[in-house]
């Protein structure tokens, strides 16, 4: 795998690890912008959003589904954020395909 995240699901890079399965892994965020930052994402290996096929979808409700799980376990399942950053021009820095759990503290609006 060719990302920071390909590395840490292969093994090679450490991270806090949260929740795994065979599709899916949740870490901390290194640099967490809230009390509670984990970076959900899937196993296998999808550049962005828009990259995501038919076939994705099911891990897509997956990963959808860990978020709620994950918010229930850290205690925000009343407020939380879950953002995904598509391409350059939305932000996104890692192209491995993953969302932000974000909560823990009152989140302001979004520009």
């Amino acid at each position: 795998m060719s990302t920071i995240f390909g590395k840490i699901i292969e093994g090679s890079l450490p991270a806090e690890k949260v929740y795994e399965n065979e599709r899916i892994l949740v870490i901390k965020d290194k640099y967490p912008i809230a009390p509670v930052h984990l970076l959900i994402m899937p196993k296998k290996e999808i550049p962005h959003l828009q990259a995501l096929t038919p076939e994705d979808m099911g891990l897509v409700v997956e990963m959808i589904q860990v978020a709620q799980a994950m918010a229930e376990k850290f205690d925000i399942a009343e407020g939380y954020r879950l953002v995904t950053n598509n391409g350059e021009e939305g932000g996104q820095e890692i192209f491995h395909l993953h969302f932000h759990l974000i909560g823990g503290r009152r989140l302001g609006r979004l520009a």
